[in-house]
């Protein structure tokens, strides 16, 4: 069984790493004959520093669907056409706004020198942050303060792109469209699996799973999940206890029996 993990607030907090008896569930669960694939809103640049070694060459799927990492090398990249990044760069100027830009490593960023966002992004210093224009594609965009902020959200709803609100850190999170978590399993042939996430862009993936467990109590997740782990001061423990729980009950020998 393949087994779907989100990062942030599902399986590593805080901006802090994947924990050791988290890690060594995980690795349980591949010893056990289980696949793991890690899919995220991070760049596949800003994965690599929550995630143990071990699982820097696994199957990596990041920024929400639009690049896909496999054996250390971007397999998969999807990027906004060149119309619509100049549609996008046009009314973020018109707005004033503050932004992330990630091209398939690189990145653009003109926020706030203090913004908690820093303490995540490129934090091995495996990139650089270059001028838009500089990027050979663009693959997500992060907005983070702008004037008018729903006029702006309600200009760019009417450009072809997705859009998730991340509500909890008020900012805007946009990828070319077409591009989600289960689009980017669905590219890699992966159509029976078990998903962990905590966020609406978690949605689809939870939507194709056959089993899905939600972290905390996201409203909007709420409804396409199999079922929930509050996000308490023992959510580690009780991840891994129910990660024991569904290696036995999904475990390759009765799926296959």
């Amino acid at each position: 069984m393949h087994f779907i993990f989100d990062l942030d607030g599902t399986i590593c907090f805080k901006g802090k790493p994947i924990s050791p008896a988290i890690t060594h569930a995980l690795q349980q669960l591949e010893e056990d004959g289980h696949r793991i694939v890690f899919a995220s809103a991070r760049p596949i640049r800003d994965m690599l520093p929550v995630l143990p070694k071990l699982f820097h060459n696994g199957t990596l799927i990041g920024g929400n669907g639009a690049l896909i990492s496999e054996n250390g090398n971007i397999t998969f990249s999807k990027a906004f056409s060149p119309t619509i990044v100049d549609t996008m760069m046009s009314t973020l100027h018109e707005h004033q706004a503050t932004y992330l830009i990630d091209g398939e490593w690189d990145y653009s960023y003109t926020g706030r020198a203090d913004y908690p966002i820093l303490t995540n992004l490129d934090p091995h210093r495996l990139a650089t942050n270059v001028p838009v224009s500089e990027h050979p594609s663009i693959v997500k965009l992060l907005i983070l303060s702008a004037t008018e902020k729903e006029i702006l959200l309600e200009k760019l709803g009417k450009v072809e792109i997705v859009l998730h609100l991340h509500a909890q850190e008020d900012v805007i999170d946009c990828s070319p469209k077409g591009i989600h978590k289960q689009a980017a399993l669905a590219y890699l042939n992966i159509t029976d699996y078990i998903a962990f996430g905590n966020d609406a862009n978690d949605i689809t993936m939870f939507q194709g799973a056959r089993h899905s467990v939600m972290i905390g109590d996201h409203q909007a997740l709420r409804p396409h999940c199999t079922e929930s782990i509050p996000s308490t001061t023992e959510v580690e423990e009780e991840i891994i206890a129910k990660l024991m729980e569904l290696n036995d009950a999904f475990s390759p020998e009765r799926v296959t029996s």
